[in-house]
């Protein structure tokens, strides 16, 4: 009786453990924030704190600074541009340590170096990078949709076809158009700035119609004027608003163009967010970042909170990093930290947020 009792027990055990869902690469809800309704991720590129930071061609930028909550100890995680995008979204590099395009839709992908297209992300595996094991190959996406909340990824000069296989376009063509019109292709949306693509999940129709540009009837400003924001809006400008360039072909000006080109379009899309009715229900949030500082000393970045609560500055000198802008966004949403947001080293930037008070 003994023997069949244990024998019971052991097949029950083992039978939750293959019908169980894994939760092996994801820790607990991280305390810190109370329930964020709507939160808009804007993100930059390629410039440091200092760069950024009283630069008098980034007037809006400063002010929106001078009156929210600045982390001045922020620091991006490694180069290049994809391998921060990842670890935000994601909590991992997941062993991208290139800008390579995704092999999109693969079922029989061999993951390599950096020498060729990325393999899709999912299920779990190792980060060699960092000797770390477990990790999950999931983003945030895939978390707030476990918990019925809505996200979405705007992605500015993509082609009215959508993401689907884009790797970049103007706007109009793309590099799935004919060749004879891919010489004439500015690289204004390019993939390596939209993480979710690299997803097995972010290449499923369900999660390529969440991505949309800025302008059209499903785009960023027809969202804010709708009033229809997401939960979590994802907003990458193109290549020449996002302070990036275009390498080589000086196309989006000089140095000094780029940094206001930056400013003007981060003045718009946060002008929109606030003149929306989405921006006073509930407790909203706009976080401004960079990927990376473009292999200066310490990849410090400049981050901006700004909230629907108040206009009060605040600056924390707190070690903050990417992953703490994932662990963050999963404390006001009530999901399980994901990888390595999971760290305790990494913190909730929970003294950035205003959130008492009325609306605003």
């Amino acid at each position: 009786m003994k023997n069949t009792l244990m024998k019971t027990l052991v097949a029950l055990i083992c039978l939750a453990s293959i019908a169980a869902p894994t939760f092996a690469f994801e820790g607990s809800v991280p305390r810190g924030l109370p329930t964020l309704n709507h939160v808009f991720v804007i993100l930059m590129e390629n410039h440091s704190y200092s760069d950024i930071r009283n630069n008098p061609h980034a007037p809006f930028i400063n002010s929106m600074a001078n009156t929210a909550g600045v982390a001045s100890n922020y620091v991006a995680i490694g180069h290049p541009s994809l391998t921060n995008y990842l670890e935000i979204v994601g909590g991992s590099n997941f062993n991208v340590l290139s800008d390579n395009s995704p092999d999109w839709h693969s079922t029989s992908c061999v993951p390599l170096t950096d020498t060729g297209a990325v393999c899709p992300i999912d299920g779990s595996g190792t980060e060699n990078s960092s000797n770390t094991n477990n990790i999950s190959g999931k983003s945030i996406a895939e978390q707030l949709e476990s918990k019925k909340l809505s996200w979405k990824n705007y992605q500015q000069s993509l082609p009215l076809s959508g993401a689907n296989g884009v790797n970049t376009s103007d706007g109009f063509y793309s590099n799935l158009t004919d060749t004879n019109k891919r010489a004439q292709i500015e690289p204004l949306y390019a993939v390596k700035h939209n993480p979710f693509a690299y997803f097995k999940s972010g290449q499923t129709s369900a999660h390529l119609e969440k991505t949309a540009g800025f302008e059209g009837e499903a785009g960023l400003y027809a969202d804010l004027r709708a009033g229809t924001a997401a939960n979590l809006s994802f907003i990458v400008p193109n290549q020449c608003n996002d302070q990036h360039g275009i390498r080589g072909e000086n196309l989006c000006g000089d140095e000094t163009a780029l940094i206001e080109r930056g400013d003007q379009t981060v003045a718009r899309i946060v002008t929109a967010i606030k003149a929306s009715k989405t921006w006073l229900q509930g407790n909203n949030a706009i976080i401004l970042t960079w990927d990376e500082d473009d292999n200066s000393a310490n990849n410090q970045v400049l981050t901006v909170v700004v909230t629907n609560r108040g206009d009060t500055p605040s600056i924390s000198n707190v070690h903050y990093n990417h992953y703490s802008l994932l662990k963050t966004l999963e404390s006001g949403f009530g999901l399980p930290c994901l990888n390595h947001a999971c760290d305790a080293d990494v913190m909730v930037m929970s003294d950035l947020f205003i959130l008492t008070g009325h609306p605003r």
